[in-house]
């Protein structure tokens, strides 16, 4: 009989995604690990990899579908020694009950990160509990003495997550460990923390006022464009941040010719390796030592819960041709300047290419997110659940400014943080903004 392909969950929020393109035609041989298809997902499109090995028998969901539901049997794979000709032509199996995606969780976790300006909060670190694949919780784990039977995927999610290969059962054919079983597995410890407090309230989107369907036409010559998948999650979280977290806003202005001159000799000193540093990889490394300092920022509100980080792991916007999203810099209080430079260069080019992993994007204990280089001057960026707070900052400028008692000319740069007041009271959010322009304006403590 021949074994159904469904849909798969590439992302922990997904229940449908569109199937952007097959990679196989019917009839074609695959072994596990190969690429199939192409599936967008609501945060970016992603590949999907065969299991196990077989002929593609049917493709049940032809290429470009929009909206197919998480579990949906999508192509059939004939084995060895099955007709996969006889396969073509019957009935496709109906996905069982099971195999729909499970509710998710509903949990009292309240936002608390924030996106940048209007559409910033995003896409980064919405994390509902993954929709449940059919038979991952059964089967067990084949092993030929110490060796562990996974696929590629599984593998490679494992290797992100921390999960421990060793300590799954497998629910693919012959007890093979395929992605949901490493999916729903316990996270490592380090992980857990950012990521286990992100399901967020889909009751608040029951309530909360729609666009309307249709727009009206005034007569205006117009076109309309279908929303894609990212577009639509940063529509609904900005929706319920803004409904459900009570924000406030603390600005203040920091000086920035320390950093700039810092800047400037740390790049001279490290022009030889090929590293060369920008004012928001200094920015990122002061936001993550300002949270340490002041840990009472460093949480995440959860309704009869405040959860504080022993980490600062930094989730930095990045506009992408499909929408804003968020990959973060994990532990960026511990890491050196340019080693937060070299990640943010890879991750921003990742996400601009949408080949994130949902490891490079879930998560995060706070946010950093600049439009300094559009020259906007000063914005109030909107909280990204579960997020607590989020440091928008704008363009350093020649300003008037007192220095050493003294009226001078300066290159001076407005931060506004955005917090939860839930979590975070406002004199608490004070000390973190104080912390914060105090690195910056005495920048040798970044690379101590």
């Amino acid at each position: 009989m021949p074994t159904p392909i469904k849909m798969p969950a590439l992302s922990p929020t997904m229940e449908e995604g569109t199937l952007a393109r097959w990679l196989v035609k019917e009839g074609d041989t695959v072994s596990s690990g190969d690429v199939m298809a192409e599936i967008e997902t609501d945060k970016a499109t992603m590949e999907f990899e065969a299991v196990d090995e077989g002929t593609i028998a049917k493709i049940e969901v032809p290429e470009g579908t929009e909206g197919v539901k998480v579990g949906t049997v999508i192509a059939l794979l004939a084995g060895e020694g099955e007709d996969a000709s006889a396969a073509a032509a019957a009935p496709a199996p109906k996905t069982e009950a099971s195999a729909k995606p499970a509710e998710p969780k509903r949990e009292t976790v309240v936002p608390a990160q924030a996106g940048t300006s209007s559409s910033e909060a995003a896409t980064s670190s919405e994390t509902n509990e993954a929709p449940a694949s059919a038979g991952a919780t059964s089967g067990g784990k084949a092993t030929g003495g110490n060796r562990v039977i996974a696929s590629p995927l599984a593998k490679r999610i494992a290797e992100q997550k921390g999960v421990d290969l060793t300590s799954l059962k497998g629910s693919g054919p012959n007890g093979r460990i395929v992605k949901a079983d490493v999916e729903g597995a316990p996270v490592a410890p380090a992980q857990a923390g950012a990521s286990s407090v992100q399901a967020q309230p889909q009751a608040a989107a029951a309530v909360a006022p729609s666009a309307p369907t249709t727009l009206p036409d005034f007569g205006i010559p117009h076109e309309d464009e279908k929303l894609s998948n990212v577009r639509k999650v940063i529509a609904r979280r900005l929706t319920e941040s803004k409904q459900t977290v009570p924000h406030y806003y603390l600005a203040i202005d920091v000086r920035l010719d320390p950093l700039l001159k810092l800047r400037g000799e740390l790049n001279a000193a490290l022009e030889a390796q090929g590293v060369k540093l920008s004012v928001n990889d200094l920015l990122i490394k002061a936001l993550a030592k300002a949270l340490i300092q002041v840990p009472d920022c460093n949480v995440s509100f959860g309704g009869d819960t405040l959860r504080r980080f022993s980490r600062a792991d930094i989730s930095v916007a990045v506009a992408a041709p499909s929408g804003l999203i968020t990959p973060i810099i994990v532990d960026a209080g511990a890491k050196s300047v340019s080693a937060i430079a070299g990640e943010m260069k890879t991750l921003a080019s990742k996400a601009r290419e949408g080949k994130l992993q949902p490891a490079e994007y879930q998560g995060g204990t706070a946010s950093l997110s600049n439009l300094g280089m559009y020259g906007i001057k000063q914005f109030e960026a909107v909280i990204n659940p579960p997020q607590a707070m989020i440091m928008a900052v704008g363009a350093g400028e020649k300003r008037p400014y007192v220095v050493d008692d003294a009226l001078a000319i300066a290159s001076v740069m407005t931060a506004t943080g955005s917090f939860d007041h839930r979590a975070i009271d406002g004199a608490t959010g004070a000390e973190l903004m104080q912390a914060f322009k105090a690195l910056v304006e005495a920048p040798l403590g970044l690379v101590a």
